[in-house]
């Protein structure tokens, strides 16, 4: 996911495809620990994807500086 892609999102939006990036996160360890992850670089991408979105959504929600 591109940051240009996670600009154009909501809030709302954000946060729904963070619990998504976490969940899938979750089921890949899960097959990391039985010895079936067949693509363990996902867990790296999608650890950066949800990086890219916390700094998106903490742009976005912090007040602007007063003058």
């Amino acid at each position: 996911m591109k940051i240009a892609e996670i600009n154009e999102l909501t809030a709302k939006e954000l946060l729904a495809r963070k619990r998504e990036l976490r969940e899938e996160i979750f089921n890949l360890r899960i097959q990391q620990q039985s010895g079936q992850l067949e693509k363990p670089h996902m867990l790296h991408a999608l650890r950066r994807n949800i990086a890219r979105i916390e700094t998106v959504l903490s742009r976005k929600t912090a007040t602007p500086p007063a003058k």
